[in-house]
């Protein structure tokens, strides 16, 4: 029988079991990481956010890897659009709860670690107590205030963050708030983005598509970092930001500097606890929120079979269109400057997208720019839409 190793960090022991030692056994015989880099793997813990794209390949190789206590944000459901990229999912698992069927992969891929699950949606009420009992965070969000309030949360908390992002076919992944060997830490979130674009200009992965393969090529970086990060092996993304291209397979890397102006971590920082993020990621929406009325789908499904003269606007991007609409127009958010004019003045019109944030903005230009006065924005988009009146239809 080959006998354990005893490994003493902080005068605490972390002995590897001849159970371990065999699992790892391709790891520890790698030169520089050796039975001393798994060691500081069973001892560290890592918190994923997000068990979709980026976490599902995240969380299948730290498992495999080791780490010794993995936790799971999630607040979702199995989708089986989602299918295609979130590879810790079957299609019996459609509709249950993502981050307990994580967990249950988890343990049967590494029976000898620990995963802990947190159903709840990340918010500025519970971030800090949840991020806080981690040593590092993997963000594998798809939204601009998840984003920054992860890594205000760690900023604050002196965490590590892993830093992923995909869209279509591009990724990018980085390692922010890195603590160094001078004491310093390295740039954060921030740094790389310092305001927020407008949301309609960022379409989550369910309204501007990706190809599947891309988050499991960028979830799978994050493990990467987040290994060595643990165990203080090899040079990290820190300072560095990743740009990957799936099409050309083309890598860049591009340098992230501090910046002094960091409201957060800068010279003269102004930001000392969470704030509101849905806020500060479209502050025009919430200082607006009362000026663009809002239908409901089922009063909706009331004004078509009234057999009222009304106009549908849908806003979503052509793809989007194809694959399910309700027999409105399509005029993209992008070309609404160019087609304004095919809107109509003298009837009601519903503008919608798929979940009403591009059509909300829509609904707002219309007002703002154009002049209109009858527009109404469709609450919860299509896909409310389909909840409550058209279950048949397709959701994507």
């Amino acid at each position: 029988m080959v006998a354990a190793t005893l490994y003493k960090i902080n005068n605490f022991a972390f002995m590897l079991s001849p159970t371990e030692l065999n699992r790892y056994s391709r790891q520890i015989l790698l030169p520089g990481f050796n039975k001393q880099g798994q060691e500081k793997l069973k001892q560290g813990s890592v918190l994923v956010i997000g068990a979709g794209g980026l976490g599902s390949p995240a969380l299948l190789y730290l498992a495999a890897a080791g780490v010794g206590r993995i936790g799971i944000v999630d607040f979702d459901m199995v989708d089986e659009s989602n299918l295609q990229r979130q590879v810790l999912f079957k299609t019996s698992d459609v509709g249950n709860s993502k981050v307990y069927l994580a967990a249950e992969r988890l343990k049967e891929l590494n029976p000898l670690i620990k995963i802990e699950t947190h159903e709840v949606q990340l918010s500025a009420s519970n971030a800090m107590e949840i991020i806080s009992n981690y040593d590092v965070v993997v963000d594998g969000s798809d939204n601009l205030p998840t984003r920054y309030l992860v890594s205000d949360a760690c900023v604050f908390l002196k965490k590590t963050l892993v830093y992923g992002a995909i869209f279509q076919f591009e990724g990018q992944a980085s390692v922010f708030n890195q603590l160094h060997a001078d004491g310093t830490r390295g740039p954060n979130y921030r740094d790389l983005f310092p305001e927020p674009p407008p949301p309609e200009l960022v379409p989550s992965c369910s309204e501007g598509g990706v190809l599947g393969v891309l988050p499991g090529i960028i979830g799978s970086i994050q493990a990467n970092e987040t290994i060595k990060i643990l165990t203080g092996i090899g040079t990290t993304l820190s300072g560095r930001l990743l740009l990957f291209d799936s099409l050309d397979f083309s890598t860049r890397i591009l340098n992230v500097r501090k910046n002094p102006a960091n409201p957060v971590s800068g010279e003269s920082p102004i930001i000392f606890s969470l704030i509101d993020y849905e806020a500060f990621c479209n502050p025009a929406l919430h200082k607006t929120q009362g000026s663009v009325k809002e239908i409901a789908p089922i009063d909706l499904k009331q004004l078509i079979d009234s057999e009222k003269e009304i106009q549908i606007i849908d806003v979503r991007e052509p793809r989007e269109f194809e694959l399910v609409n309700i027999n409105g127009i399509n005029i993209p958010l992008n070309l609404l400057n160019e087609k304004y004019s095919l809107i109509r003045r003298d009837v009601p019109v519903i503008l919608h997208c798929k979940t009403g944030v591009r059509s909300f903005a829509a609904a707002q230009k219309l007002q703002s720019q154009f002049g209109y006065t009858n527009v109404l924005n469709l609450k919860g988009g299509i896909l409310k839409w389909i909840d409550e009146v058209d279950p048949e239809l397709p959701r994507y």
